[in-house]
């Protein structure tokens, strides 16, 4: 408990002293809020379906199974109840501070927005936007989940989720605005990500500065990088560490 305290501890002090911090994230930092991750024990992957879900949410999949992808996604990807957590409010009180330069998620969830912040790098696409691939007329999410079977634009067209799916390639315009503000962070917050996909997990390879904070449950395979390391939850991590007024 004394180690974890000077964790927070040192934390704090380091949010303090900068004034361009990034946070990265992932699936982690939506557990709080009831999200279920992927890799956990629990997780999305330990589960068992007809397909694993890898392969239902590639873009093959969808090509070529849409009716059953669409099933999965509205029953395992999509969450419209779920509120912030301690995490996302923390986060958007330090962006009010102006301390906090971006938030970098992989999570498709919307939740970080929802918490009131601003400049949110969505590596994944987010499920509150959908389009058909067809007239690229868009619509929002209680369109996506009031429809049945494979929803249709009025044009006819499929409707498909602003998600990355395996197989597709992130948006770059996103991915290089991510890589310049990591490489120009003063402080870089990595938590809840398991930093085994990529390219998303790279980012941390252009941090140029000392104080990279790597706060997971679970051992990454960058831990040894990390100049402090917590095993802890995040949202209470950043609940204690964040003042909200400074």
């Amino acid at each position: 408990m004394e180690e974890k305290n000077r964790a927070r501890e040192q934390l704090k002090t380091w949010i303090r002293e900068s004034n361009a911090i990034v946070f990265f994230g992932g699936a982690g930092v939506s557990t709080e809020s009831n999200i279920p991750d992927f890799r956990s024990e629990d997780g999305l992957y330990r589960q068992q379906y007809a397909y694993p879900p890898e392969v239902i949410l590639s873009h093959t999949f969808y090509r070529q199974h849409p009716e059953e992808f669409f099933r999965f996604y509205r029953n395992k990807m999509v969450y419209p109840d779920a509120q912030p957590n301690s995490a996302h409010m923390a986060l958007a009180a330090l962006e009010r501070q102006g301390k906090l330069r971006s938030v970098i998620t992989q999570n498709i969830d919307g939740l970080h927005q929802k918490a009131g912040s601003r400049r949110v790098l969505e590596l994944h696409g987010s499920i509150l936007r959908n389009y058909c691939e067809e007239c690229k007329k868009e619509y929002g999410l209680s369109h996506m989940m009031e429809t049945d079977g494979i929803p249709r634009c009025s044009c006819g067209g499929i409707i498909k989720p602003d998600v990355v799916l395996y197989e597709e390639s992130l948006n770059q315009d996103i991915l290089r605005q991510a890589v310049m503000d990591v490489s120009e962070a003063d402080l870089l917050i990595v938590g809840g990500t398991s930093l085994s996909v990529y390219p998303a997990a790279g980012l941390i390879d252009y941090y140029r500065g000392s104080r990279l904070v790597l706060i997971n449950r679970d051992a990454t395979p960058r831990d040894r990088e990390a100049d402090l390391l917590i095993r802890d939850r995040i949202g209470e991590v950043l609940a204690s560490c964040v003042d909200e007024e400074l």
